[in-house]
């Protein structure tokens, strides 16, 4: 019970889109810099226990070419560049034994790499993914360039400055007295239920998204709203925050179109499902923020 909460630590020192926009150009072909590199959506990684997803610039005469590049920043005196390259180039790794090709959850799940790369892979495939997504002027629909070290995409024919997203979500455990309210979606792992959670609207507070999608998808009435915790979600490129709330109804209305089913757990339920010994039902994964909202409850 004691996992950590994934994709939180970083100790990169971070690049950003006010800092030297020539820093790409300089360290992109660094000998003594790393890679990160993605394909398709798909991090390859230095096998290993456990691996690294830091890999050296060499890696990259092993393709036959590559998308976009970002500067993330550097490990000490390490440059690192996140490199986004074609789903077919990871193939070229698959079945080399030195190297693991899988997906970012599973990275975080399996502990395939230390616990302090999975920031700096989560930040890599959200700038990577953004890059894919955006190549084109939302303004006028010219192709836009990448800029400032990849940390911005201008665009030629309107000069337009677009910057990377990062989608607000709120994530909410829910109680009354002894009871918290928790639900599925289909596509979840059988027998798991996690937190509410949905993505903040314009101009909306957080205390008011909690409340209205807390209403909207179980029909409970939230009253008081207070925050916990914060975790960079890379699926593209989410901030979960994790919020406590009152409910003042305990009537559940499932929106079904929404939610497989919505109920109340007891205290005894949560601890059975948080040690994985509860006969019916599941926690969450120990990598996600609604299994930590769930640890936080239990010790009040």
């Amino acid at each position: 019970m004691n996992t950590p909460l994934g994709y939180i630590k970083n100790s990169l020192t971070r690049h950003s889109a006010e800092r030297d926009p020539e820093a790409l150009e300089r360290h992109h072909q660094n000998r003594d810099g790393a890679v990160i590199l993605v394909a398709g959506g798909v991090p390859i990684l230095q096998a290993g226990e456990p691996g690294t997803c830091l890999l050296p610039s060499s890696i990259l005469e092993r393709l036959h070419g590559h998308d976009e590049q970002v500067f993330l920043g550097t490990l000490g005196d390490r440059p690192v560049v996140a490199t986004l390259a074609s789903g077919e180039a990871a193939d070229l790794f698959r079945d080399d034994p030195a190297f693991a090709v899988t997906d970012l959850r599973t990275i975080a799940v399996s502990g395939l790499v230390p616990e302090g790369e999975l920031g700096l892979l989560a930040m890599a495939k959200s700038m990577l993914d953004w890059h894919s997504r955006h190549r084109f002027c939302a303004n006028c629909g010219a192709r836009t360039m990448v800029a400032h070290a990849g940390f911005r995409r201008d665009c030629p024919a309107c000069e337009t400055q677009h910057f990377p997203r990062t989608d607000p979500v709120v994530i909410m455990l829910v109680t009354h007295g002894d009871k918290c309210l928790l639900g599925r979606q289909s596509r979840f792992q059988s027998r798991t239920y996690s937190c509410l959670a949905g993505f903040l609207e314009p101009g909306e507070t957080v205390e008011d998204a909690v409340r209205r999608e807390t209403f909207e998808e179980a029909g409970i009435r939230v009253g008081a709203v207070r925050y916990l915790a914060s975790q960079p979600w890379p699926f593209p490129s989410s901030l979960m925050i994790g919020c406590a709330g009152e409910a003042e109804t305990v009537d559940i209305v499932i929106d079904k179109t929404e939610l497989e089913d919505v109920r109340w757990f007891s205290k005894d339920d949560i601890g059975q499902m948080l040690d994985g010994t509860h006969t019916e039902f599941a926690a969450p994964s120990p990598i996600a923020i609604a299994h930590h909202l769930l640890l936080e409850w239990m010790r009040r």
